[in-house]
């Protein structure tokens, strides 16, 4: 396939197919192949037009030789990546509003008078049914109006008035239909899982393997913290599983042999092992846009009030029908009122706003889970901040192992990869890593691994009892001692690292001293979130007094606190809560998961453990901060938009009634103004927040 350059700057370039135009299925593996590339930050392609809009990194020569080098027949697309595709969805309504507006006028045109009377009476028995059927619920609602109108019309014999409105109608009804869907499928997009490996029962061995590798009726394992990756039938163990992802159930279900499990939901406590079900994803990817779609409480606070003020704006909309009829007996003017109701704009516009800007969160590599987030963000004014693996880099690398039992410093640290492996923590991930490097071989040698939150891993080798973990679980808690002649060596540990304490048989064996470098940005996020309505920086810790205080200078937090549980962190945010203040949690660990469900908003850094992720109203994506600035402001500035659509909407629409009244615009054009501003309002819900140059 051959492409020539239109345009481009440093790090953008649009292309153009020399055929002008793409089939879907092109543009897919287009869009696929492009995508996976490394040195690719973004790509859109538009297979109407044949145009390609890539973001990249890197030298631009290696980016034209990777276009080059595309062949459609040599890519496979995934099928959920196929199935989330919104250009089918596109086709679909572009095609029903062509048909819509081809119909309308060329019965006009074509169709004789008579017929087209017959045909507009019976196309009206639909609305009047619907309005007669609300009304017999007891509701007075949209339906009634829009009833009521065509009903008036039909009995006047204004044959047209009543099939011009019934065509607008039908167009505002495939244009809401359409741009709700588009706003969902492309936040259901954004929130698909991205799990790259997991483990493979094979021969009674976990084998780490490509998720790609598996297929329907392999055995994995998932380990305790952990995402379940696939649809299954659990064929052994027995867990707690946080559902909340796809049912909004805040407490975890009891799962055991036989029990059905899904994509995307979490093992919160012990293991399962799963046959897989299904591997493409698209199961997770449906249950995504219903809970998307029904989830009432993910709606904020300004959304339910549009809502519910809507339906209550009807029944005035008929009362002032019927008094301006009365007063002016004049049934055009009574119309007029009739035709222009706030109900449309308030229920489109406000959800659009939202759901757009979570898409444009997504954007920046920020998965938000609800508007109500959104609005708690916006409303925030104390935050708190873990410190390892969040102000912390996310990313910790061990410097060195120092040995209190005569062993040589590289199997110490094979035996702690091998204690380590199965738990997604940052300090975890830097012992791992860091044998990885060495070229250490850690194969099981233990027996089941027993985590303890916020603490340490129990196990046991060749029959002897192994901890590892914190100063305070392996020697208060487990009763570990230090060796007499090495008493020396451990208290001149130094004293900038962070120190993971290992012990067999209840004898210190060793210490992994890790480097948990500060993240460069920490600082400078912190005083940006102070310019922008954040009054209360608070960082807590596991760490030392000593390790607490010098990061907390640092970064320049008002108050931090050190050596603190789950639950001393869960704690202080209902105390903040209790005061009144709106509180965001951040973290990436296991034992932040009490603390990110306590919170207003809780945010996890994507790095961290899958509970974190999981439980959190919102994940970063960047292994940056520079993202909860921008998730504030953008939040911030979804609140502007929401009260200046409220009033743009209020007053549009009032104008339209006093005209109407006035005689000077008809049914007819008041239908067609009220739909143009719902349209246009609900636009300018879908733009960008934040300017294009900051993406």
């Amino acid at each position: 396939m051959k492409f020539r350059i239109k345009h481009e700057i440093r790090g953008r370039i649009r292309l153009q197919s020399c055929r002008n135009k793409l089939t879907d299925a092109e543009a897919d593996a287009l869009q696929y192949y492009l995508s996976c590339r490394e040195m690719v930050d973004s790509v859109k392609v538009q297979e109407r037009t044949g145009d390609i809009v890539i973001r990249y990194t890197g030298k631009r020569e290696e980016l034209l030789q990777v276009v080059r080098d595309f062949c459609m027949e040599d890519v496979k697309v995934p099928a959920d990546c196929r199935q989330s595709s919104s250009r089918r969805l596109n086709q679909e309504y572009w095609d029903k509003l062509i048909n819509r507006i081809v119909l309308y006028y060329g019965g006009r045109l074509f169709i004789p008078y008579p017929l087209r009377a017959v045909l507009t009476a019976a196309k009206s028995l639909k609305y009047i049914k619907h309005g007669i059927q609300t009304l017999a619920k007891g509701k007075i609602e949209v339906p009634v109006l829009d009833g009521t109108a065509i009903a008036i019309s039909m009995i006047r014999g204004n044959i047209n008035t009543a099939s011009s409105i019934m065509f607008l109608l039908g167009v505002g009804e495939i244009l809401e239909e359409w741009t709700h869907k588009k706003s969902v499928d492309d936040l259901a997009n954004s929130m698909s899982l991205n799990i790259s490996k997991v483990w493979l029962m094979r021969e009674g061995q976990e084998v780490l393997v490509p998720v790609n590798m598996i297929q329907a009726g392999d055995q994995v394992r998932v380990h305790m913290g952990n995402v379940i990756p696939f649809d299954g039938v659990v064929t052994e163990g027995e867990a707690m599983v946080n559902q909340s992802s796809l049912t909004g159930e805040a407490l975890p279900v009891r799962k055991c042999a036989g029990g059905y499990v899904y994509a995307g939901t979490v093992v919160e406590e012990g293991e399962i092992t799963l046959q897989v079900k299904e591997t493409n994803g698209s199961s997770r990817f449906e249950k995504i846009v219903t809970m998307i779609e029904e989830s009432e409480q993910l709606k904020s606070a300004l959304e339910s009030k549009a809502e519910h003020l809507a339906d209550k704006l009807v029944p005035y909309t008929l009362l002032g029908t019927g008094l301006t009829y009365l007063l002016t007996r004049n049934a055009t003017k009574a119309l007029s009122v009739l035709m222009v109701d706030f109900s449309c704009a308030l229920k489109l516009a406000m959800p659009i706003s939202v759901l757009s800007a979570i898409r444009e969160a997504s954007t920046y590599k920020i998965t938000v889970k609800g508007g109500k987030s959104m609005e708690a963000m916006a409303e925030a004014q104390t935050i708190v901040f873990d410190k390892t693996g969040t102000l912390t880099k996310a990313r910790p690398t061990v410097v060195d192992v120092v040995s209190f039992n005569g062993e040589q410093p590289d199997e110490l640290l094979r035996i702690a990869a091998c204690l380590e492996e199965h738990f997604p923590h940052s300090m975890a991930k830097a012992v791992v890593q860091a044998a990885k490097e060495k070229g250490l071989v850690h194969e099981e040698l233990h027996s089941k691994v027993e985590y303890i939150i916020a603490h340490g891993i129990s196990s046991t080798i060749d029959g002897k009892k192994a901890v590892i973990g914190s100063y305070h679980f392996v020697f208060e808690d487990e009763k570990c001692t230090i060796p007499e002649e090495k008493e020396e060596i451990f208290h001149s540990l130094p004293d900038e690292y962070s120190h993971l304490y290992m012990a067999i048989e209840g004898k210190l064996t060793a210490v992994i001293c890790i480097e948990d470098p500060l993240r460069e940005e920490a600082a400078d996020v912190i005083r940006q979130l102070k310019n922008i309505g954040i009054t209360k920086v608070v960082m807590m810790t596991g760490d030392s007094e000593r390790t607490a205080k010098s990061i907390a200078s640092r970064v320049g937090v008002d108050e931090y606190y050190s050596e603190v549980l789950p639950e001393d962190k869960a704690r202080f945010i209902e105390k903040e809560k209790n005061a009144g203040r709106k509180v965001i949690m951040i973290g990436d660990g296991i034992n932040d998961s009490p603390a990110l469900s306590a919170a207003d908003v809780g945010i996890a850094i994507s790095d961290g453990a899958e509970i974190a992720r999981e439980i959190a109203d919102i994940t970063i994506g960047e292994d940056n901060l520079q993202g909860i600035v921008t998730l504030k402001t953008i939040s911030s500035c979804l609140m502007r938009r929401i009260q200046n659509n409220y009033r743009a909407i209020m007053s549009f629409n009032a104008g339209l009634i006093v005209l109407g009244v006035a005689g000077i615009l008809p049914p007819t054009v008041s239908a067609l103004l009220h739909n143009t501003s719902t349209l246009c309002i609900s636009l300018n819900g879908m733009r960008n927040l934040l300017p294009e140059e900051k993406a």
